[in-house]
């Protein structure tokens, strides 16, 4: 049985034991937003997880980092580091997005290595494929998406993103409007590209209760993809993207109906008036299942910094109900990722999480900030640096700034305000 189906049956398996003890909730608990879905526990069946997470309703917000090859770059062992420095500064899950070099032998890489769930794209693999086998990336049928669906979960992937909600019915929403970016979701532009080619309906939606066969025998979480998402913040929360999303809904409940864990991926770019306006129309249309979003980036300008962008709004959305932020590195729109862009991404996507598990009174996360700054107060550097979100960085900036006075920074020096105030309260 899948982990929504013990739930439902009031069974409380180990992984759940241990997953609320890792979150500090009480089982019951989180057994009890499992059966209403509105928690996941991706986890396949035949994957041996070190490290488990739950997504959703009362637990920390997580944060999803994406390594993979590119066409113009495909060296294993590098994206294997990338895979290691993702996981050693918080990445919470991985997704390995590889569209160049063999697929098959970087999967299992991936999941050799990874020490937390790990997730794809399928319909990447399934135009590789098609281009390989049949001479052109989208001449690949129902059939081969079930095969290539049912190898990945053999394998031991987590959970998918499969894109079932763009239609011939929501791209019609896309095309009666004039957006400034059409589709900017690979995965969706390769199915809306599908769907005009071959005059027919997505079959990633006419196959969903095939999909969901596969899914439920492995336990796979699928993660209902959103491509037609915005791609500039002028498109946002336009009649395509919410026409995409009514779809997920309905597909999320007949995912629920057959025991699937499922959650909702969402924008995108997002202006920060509009993120709590998309928080509520999820939870609304998907029925409160665990909402995984881009960023989502507050603006289309910062490239270089879109890490900063998506981290913004990142910590809004999950400030206001949002369950798993995907990172955004510095490289996002300009190239493949390099290992800082990874180290950044996940450090900023893992500040904005913090950030909102503030605002969502997670007793873990306030003890962490009080703990710095009693530890401040006492000038106590060694245990700043410990406790601080990137230790490395931390005792770097320390050690190199050699102060005159040891335990004051070179920013005060000998007018600390901590220390004046220390000795001004003695006296």
């Amino acid at each position: 049985m899948t982990q929504l189906e013990f739930a439902k049956k009031n069974i409380l398996t180990p992984l759940m034991k241990r997953v609320a003890k890792a979150e500090g909730v009480k089982p019951r608990e989180l057994l009890n937003n499992i059966c209403l879905g509105k928690v996941v526990i991706p986890k396949n069946i035949k994957h041996h997880l070190q490290k488990p997470c739950g997504i959703g309703k009362g637990l920390t917000t997580k944060i999803n980092a994406n390594i993979g090859t590119s066409t113009d770059k495909s060296d294993i062992n590098s994206e294997i580091r990338k895979l290691n420095e993702a996981i050693k500064f918080g990445a919470d899950a991985v997704m390995d997005l590889s569209v160049g070099g063999d697929l098959k032998r970087i999967r299992k890489e991936v999941l050799k290595h990874s020490s937390v769930p790990v997730g794809t794209v399928p319909v990447y693999e399934i135009a590789v494929k098609a281009q390989e086998k049949n001479g052109h990336f989208l001449r690949f049928d129902g059939p081969d998406i079930l095969e290539i669906l049912e190898s990945q979960a053999q394998e031991g992937i987590d959970f998918f993103t499969i894109h079932s909600g763009v239609t011939q019915k929501s791209l019609k929403s896309l095309e009666s409007q004039k957006r400034v970016l059409g589709i900017v979701s690979r995965g969706g532009a390769i199915i809306a590209s599908w769907i005009k080619l071959h005059k027919k309906e997505n079959p990633f939606y006419e196959y969903f209760n095939d999909i969901l066969d596969i899914a439920y025998r492995y336990d796979v979480t699928l993660s209902l993809g959103d491509g037609l998402r915005p791609g500039s913040i002028l498109d946002a929360t336009d009649n395509a993207q919410i026409a995409e999303l009514k779809i997920l809904g309905q597909l999320a409940s007949r995912a629920k109906k057959r025991n699937v864990q499922v959650m909702i991926e969402g924008p995108g770019h997002v202006p920060l008036d509009q993120i709590k306006k998309n928080i509520i129309l999820e939870k609304k249309l998907c029925h409160d299942a665990p909402f995984y979003v881009l960023g989502p980036l507050v603006t289309d300008v910062a490239a270089g910094y879109d890490h900063i962008s998506g981290a913004i709004g990142g910590a809004l959305a999950a400030s206001l109900g949002a369950d798993f932020l995907c990172y955004l590195t510095p490289s996002e729109h300009l190239r493949h990722p390099s290992m800082e862009d990874v180290r950044e991404g996940v450090i900023a996507s893992k500040i904005a999480a913090h950030a909102a598990d503030i605002v969502k009174n997670n007793k873990r996360a306030i003890l962490w900030d009080k703990e710095i700054s009693l530890a401040r107060r006492r000038r106590d550097w060694k245990k700043q640096i410990k406790l601080s979100i990137d230790p490395e960085k931390a005792y770097l900036y320390r050690t190199s700034s050699k102060p005159r006075l040891s335990d004051v920074c070179t920013m005060c020096g000998k007018y600390c305000s901590i220390k004046l105030m220390e000795n001004c309260m003695r006296e």
